[in-house]
């Protein structure tokens, strides 16, 4: 599985990014698939999940109601859109590809695939 996380930049406060992540031929329906971030000094977090099917969304606290993960089957990509940016959001995002069976699908150590990283910055 191989996975490219593009779609980083500058926007300011209140602005909005896309990010994107492709993936390897029929990743989207063989795994779920999550984005993460990892500010400076910090520990990765989740961000958002989206299942095998597409069926089913997740979605940090601070980032509900913001964000939206979706996927695109025959392009192979997940997208998070991100409106609403605050100066908090900044960060390497990533985007992750697992089989998650358990209920830690929130923990960056139960996906097996990693995208290399796009930064967000927003400035206030």
């Amino acid at each position: 599985v191989q996975l490219q996380a593009s779609g980083g930049g500058l926007v300011q406060a209140g602005g909005s990014l896309r990010l994107s992540c492709a993936a390897s031929e029929r990743t989207l329906s063989r795994y779920d698939m999550g984005w993460f971030r990892q500010a400076p000094g910090r520990e990765r977090e989740f961000v958002a999940r989206i299942s095998q099917s597409g069926g089913s969304t997740y979605y940090a606290d601070s980032v509900k109601g913001r964000f939206t993960i979706s996927g695109d089957n025959a392009k192979n990509t997940v997208y998070l859109q991100m409106n609403s940016l605050k100066p908090e959001d900044p960060a390497v995002y990533y985007c992750a590809a697992g089989l998650l069976y358990g209920d830690s699908w929130y923990m960056d150590y139960e996906y097996d695939y990693w995208g290399q990283g796009t930064l967000v910055t927003v400035s206030s």
